[in-house]
């Protein structure tokens, strides 16, 4: 059976795994200073249990390091605390977004792929091909890795979540409650279908092959689907093929009462920065003894571009190292990667 641990207990252990091997003298310093008022002797009493339960070892004269099964506790462990610093994480950036998709500027929320010098022109290639696709455009970016970073280079790409701060920025609060796996076939949809109660555009979502309730934490969801390599991107970029392919992305409700706006909002980022969308109002509205609709949320399915371009990437070999939430970036920072690489563009 896995350890129980507090919230405590795994902050010391992401202490002693970023700057271990370290003594308790230091960790006391840095958990007062993380906001806990603990003492030098509940440090060594923490650190003799982490040791029985082989979390943590002794380096003579230097102090405790994470062993690998500390490694694996502190990666899949604490579960509720990763999920609670998701939330946050998502809806600090949701606030942070000021893109305008009419007038196509302003902040929106990137993902980030680190690229190793050698893959970046065959990234840019794939971009390229994926961005032929009805899910187009995909602006992108490139920066220099900081120092102590993964790869050489950093490519940006607008994450799903910029939709979401599109949306809250007038007034429509969408949740986001699952994330999954997405059959999806290139077919060029930009209509409405089913009289007015579902548009769809840059392509057609057909089903959802898995579906996970991340309880507002899809796009942690979204990063695991990609690494257990649940997507199959590239099959859409093979010459003969006239099938669907599998991609990764998020659902969310909004109050049906804001139907109109959020469709040309949502319609209107999806054709400036790209992706997939699949927007429905309720099949039904019956009405309540007291007359307000019984269906009070219509759903918005939408796939973007960062989270295709990561999945396609991971597929290819070109990057193990990514962000989802990377952060926000202005608008006129992406350009089309027909200007960053016009040889790849010229290749198709």
């Amino acid at each position: 059976m896995p350890p129980e641990l507090d919230r405590r207990t795994y902050d010391l252990l992401r202490l002693v795994d970023r700057h271990g091997p370290i003594g308790s003298i230091q960790l006391v310093e840095l958990m007062q200073l993380h906001g806990y008022d603990i003492k030098d002797r509940t440090i060594r009493l923490t650190l003799s249990d982490l040791d029985d339960l082989e979390l943590t070892e002794k380096v003579p004269g230097q102090g405790r390091r994470l062993t690998q099964r500390g490694r694996d506790e502190l990666e899949q462990g604490d579960v509720s605390s990763r999920l609670e610093q998701i939330r946050a994480r998502i809806a600090a950036l949701t606030s942070r977004v000021s893109y305008d998709p009419i007038e196509d500027t302003g902040a929106l929320v990137a993902s980030a792929a680190s690229l190793d010098a050698d893959a970046v022109d065959d990234a840019l290639e794939l971009v390229s091909r994926l961005e032929s696709l009805p899910l187009g455009p995909i602006p992108i970016a490139l920066e220099d890795s900081a120092p102590g970073e993964p790869g050489d280079t950093r490519l940006l790409v607008p994450s799903s979540i910029t939709l979401d701060g599109v949306l809250l920025a007038h007034g429509v609060n969408a949740d986001l409650t699952t994330a999954g796996i997405l059959e999806y076939e290139p077919a060029p949809v930009d209509e409405f279908s089913d009289g007015d109660r579902q548009l769809q555009s840059g392509g057609r979502i057909t089903r959802y092959v898995d579906v996970i309730n991340g309880e507002g934490s899809s796009i942690d969801v979204i990063s695991l689907l990609i690494e257990a390599g649940r997507t199959d991107v590239l099959t859409l970029l093979e010459t003969e093929s006239e099938g669907s392919g599998l991609l990764v992305g998020d659902g969310r409700q909004f109050p049906i009462n804001r139907y109109e706006e959020a469709r040309d909002l949502a319609v209107a980022s999806r054709d400036a920065i790209g992706g997939v969308l699949d927007f429905r109002r309720p099949r039904e509205q019956d009405k309540l003894p007291n007359g307000s609709s019984a269906w009070a949320f219509g759903s918005l399915t939408y796939v973007g571009v960062g989270e295709l371009v990561l999945a396609a990437l991971s597929e290819a070999g070109l990057t193990d190292e990514w962000d989802t939430l990377y952060g926000t970036v202005e608008r006129n920072s992406f350009e089309p990667v027909a200007a960053v690489a016009p040889t790849a563009a010229l290749d198709d």
